[in-house]
């Protein structure tokens, strides 16, 4: 994997039981855990304690150092808070019992030896800590003024995270006390699960590398926190050239709204649209770098976040055509909602830029064409969408630089009609839920330009019915190859309502046919009217017929 220095599976004895020291950067998100994932955690422990299970493996744990002592922690903060505070918890046990002249001094010497161990050293004069982790900004002080000394707890004048850390510490050392009466077994649950609770590490020497990582694994569904990562960067850049409180205010704010606004799994993909809206196209795992080169000012760092702001609702729209922002557009809603259907975001970064820059009407027909290219391009012709970005991208510049825009700049990624027919003659959609919604919408299309006769296709009403069945009975008398060549090419299927498709299911065609006849689909009607038989000869034939029609349905004149 790029960017990795080292990975591997320690316990959690392994990574706290040792001379190294840990931070979690100051700008990164707060502590956020809440009941739910405190009793979760607990369930995990109590399954390893019981034997239910030999370990728990508790996910992956991103680090950053140069000198292999002391480390950043870029992901996994939540978890490894939350493990302290159970440590903490547990000392505050121990010190109890002390104070109950229960094993007094014995009880002592596991709290100060499990202290130095797991949590760091406190100068017993100043009751300054030295702790082994270090949380951001707004938590720090709090752990080690507060946690740490195992002092009584304030309860008022918390912010949202420190009320969690209290509520989290309590909760633990309730459970500690109910199950735990002896400092022995106290020391002993720390002494046993520290063995049995591991992550993945991996260590990176810079924050290129992390976000490397980061992308990396977020593109195999482990869901890591660049948005986090990048927050840090940003923040840090107005942090270095002196700082107000108020600066720092604004900044959480506009960040806190953009994240409300998407989300943080949503954060990285919009930024990088974002970011292609304006500049030549960077790919995902080079974003980083290329901010990092970008924004190097206060200045910088307010406009890349303001604008940020600004897109996100925009955005949003995009990606859903019933968005209140398209209220009483309904021809803009129609395309919005082709490209949702279709599933590309290859053209984002260019509308972003277009709703810029275009009066309405502009925008109406550059939305038209790009339905229509992703149709041909995309949905149809499966070609290379980095070639179609790069397309998209050119005519962003040009639009940034003041320039309109015309149907010739498309043309570099506009199958032509000889192209798109010979891809539409051949074209399967095997049964996924988008393949049908799509397989409904071209059908539905068809039927309104061949028929003059308006069906809704998304209702509940149709199914999509493959004339030789998916599971054919041997009537059919069909070898494997043509099945496998037949069963899912579009000539094959066909809108039928659901009422008649339940009627014929398998069933041979000579049984389908007066049944295709009954439907008010009048391209199925055609189908049994003018077909005697039905057999690979007919399918592509069929297809063949529907790709000259289609060819001028998606069509930019």
């Amino acid at each position: 994997m790029i960017g990795i220095q080292d990975t591997s599976s320690p316990t959690y004895r392994a990574i706290m039981g040792n001379g190294l020291t840990y931070e979690i950067p100051k700008f990164q998100r707060d502590y956020s855990w809440e009941l739910e994932q405190w009793d979760d955690l607990w369930q995990d422990i109590e399954s390893v304690l019981k034997g239910q299970e030999p370990a728990h493996y508790l996910g992956y744990l991103v680090l950053q150092t140069g000198d292999n002592k002391n480390y950043k922690v870029i992901d996994g903060q939540q978890r490894l808070t939350t493990l302290s505070i159970i440590v903490l918890a547990v000392l505050k046990c121990l010190k109890k019992l002390e104070e109950q002249k229960n094993d007094s001094e014995n009880n002592r010497i596991r709290r100060e030896s499990l202290l130095n161990s797991y949590i760091g050293y406190l100068n017993p004069v100043t009751l300054i800590a030295d702790n082994k982790l270090k949380l951001n900004r707004n938590n720090d002080k709090f752990y080690r003024q507060r946690l740490v000394t195992l002092d009584k707890l304030p309860q008022r004048g918390l912010n949202v995270s420190e009320k969690l850390m209290k509520q989290c510490f309590e909760w633990y050392e309730r459970k500690l006390t109910e199950k735990y009466k002896t400092g022995e077994d106290l020391a002993g649950f720390v002494d046993n699960i520290v063995d049995k609770l591991f992550f993945t590490l991996i260590t990176v020497t810079d924050e290129l590398n992390a976000f490397k990582v980061f992308e990396t694994l977020n593109a195999r569904g482990v869901q890591l926190s660049s948005a986090d990562l990048l927050k840090n960067y940003l923040f840090s850049v107005v942090d270095k050239k002196g700082s107000h409180d108020t600066e720092i205010h604004e900044l959480e704010l506009l960040w806190s709204q953009v994240l409300a606004k998407l989300g943080n799994e949503k954060f990285p993909e919009f930024l990088r649209i974002y970011w292609n809206s304006r500049n030549k196209t960077t790919r995902k795992n080079d974003l980083f770098k290329t901010i990092r080169g970008s924004i190097n000012s206060k200045a910088e760092v307010f406009q890349l976040l303001r604008d940020l702001d600004d897109k996100a609702d925009l955005y949003s729209a995009l990606l859903n055509p019933d968005d209140e922002f398209w209220i009483g557009r309904n021809k803009l809603v129609e395309y919005i909602r082709e490209l949702k259907l279709f599933g590309v975001k290859q053209p984002l970064s260019l509308l972003l830029t277009a709703y810029e820059k275009l009066d309405e009407e502009k925008f109406e027909k550059m939305l038209r064409i790009i339905s229509i290219l992703s149709f041909r391009y995309n949905v149809i012709g499966s070609l290379n969408a980095n070639d179609q970005e790069k397309v998209y991208n050119t005519i962003a510049m040009k639009m940034h630089g003041g320039s309109g825009f015309s149907t010739n700049d498309f043309n570099q990624i506009y199958p032509s009609d000889d192209e798109f027919t010979t891809a539409f003659s051949n074209k399967e959609f095997k049964p996924t839920s988008r393949n049908n919604q799509v397989v409904r919408y071209i059908f539905g299309r068809l039927e309104s330009f061949v028929c003059q006769h308006e069906i809704e296709y998304e209702s509940e009403r149709y199914t999509i019915e493959h004339i030789l069945p998916e599971s054919p009975s041997e009537e059919w008398n069909i070898s494997e190859d043509a099945y496998e060549r037949c069963v899912y090419r579009l000539g094959n299927l066909c809108i039928l309502e659901k009422n008649l498709n339940q009627k014929i299911e398998n069933k041979v065609y000579s049984i389908k046919k007066p049944v295709l006849e009954k439907s008010s689909v009048k391209l199925t009607i055609r189908i049994a009217e003018e077909n005697s038989e039905w057999n690979e000869d007919k399918i592509s034939k069929r297809q063949s017929w529907l790709a000259k029609q289609a060819k001028s349905i998606w069509v930019i004149n």
